[in-house]
């Protein structure tokens, strides 16, 4: 019995997963109540319900483990975050590193981010300059010898692997670099 109840809660909860996820569209979420409009987002919204639904359902008839929709879609939203917060901080990387001849203002993209400038100036790392550089094609603006003069060989080796690509791409060499021991 108590095996009934547990299935007929998580039928319950998948309901209701459902309904957080994919409300229905109201009028008030279509420009001047237009009927058209509203009734194509229904049936969007109807589709993706159904396709969420089903996934759900699937995966706890299948499943080789004590399958929770709730903590599974807790997990799937964190994830998200995770490869939204990855984007924001390319983003941000790509408008101080590659805009040119001036990068964005820190306090502009702070503003953008919802970050401090503080925390949007160290938000993105040589790795991401340089997966930004990788994906554009294109190099990151110059910066000054006092910059490249803060990494040494063994930073560029070890902690920060991406500034050894990011320093060759910039036609720059880190300190310790080619012609020097590093002693």
């Amino acid at each position: 019995m108590s095996c009934i109840l547990k299935h007929m809660a998580k039928r319950d909860m998948i309901d209701d997963l459902v309904d957080i996820l994919y409300p229905w569209p109201g009028a008030e979420d279509v420009p001047d109540g237009d009927e058209d409009i509203l009734d194509a987002a229904r049936d969007e919204v109807a589709g993706e319900r159904e396709k969420f639904e089903q996934n759900l359902r699937l995966t706890e008839e299948n499943a080789d483990w004590e399958f929770d929709p709730l903590l599974a879609e807790i997990n799937t939203a964190r994830r998200e975050m995770r490869a939204a917060e990855a984007r924001m901080r390319m983003l941000v990387a790509y408008g101080r590193e590659f805009i040119k001849p001036q990068p964005y203002q820190l306090k502009d993209l702070a503003g953008a981010t919802g970050m401090s400038i503080s925390g949007t100036r160290s938000s993105y790392t040589v790795e991401e300059i340089a997966a930004v550089a990788r994906r554009i094609g294109r190099q990151p603006r110059s910066r000054d010898e006092e910059f490249w003069a803060t990494f040494n060989k063994e930073d560029a080796a070890t902690r920060l692997p991406g500034i050894a690509a990011v320093a060759e791409a910039m036609g720059r060499q880190p300190r310790g670099g080619a012609g020097k021991t590093g002693e």
